[in-house]
């Protein structure tokens, strides 16, 4: 069974984790409504995906 020779010093083991951090979104602004949204997705807020309405959204005040 594989056992460690030597105790993991703390450096070693962040720098090991330095990419385990949450990244942001990827937000991009529909050209539409001018909403924040994620790319290749239909617009939460008018409903429309590459120019067209997909989806049907009531507006709300």
């Amino acid at each position: 069974m594989a056992v460690p020779k030597k105790k993991t010093s703390q450096a070693r083991r962040n720098q090991r984790r330095a990419h385990h951090a949450l990244k942001s979104p990827n937000l991009v602004s529909c050209p539409i409504c001018r909403e924040l949204r994620l790319p290749h997705r239909v617009c939460p807020k008018c409903g429309n995906y590459r120019g067209r309405t997909v989806i049907a959204v009531e507006a709300s005040e």
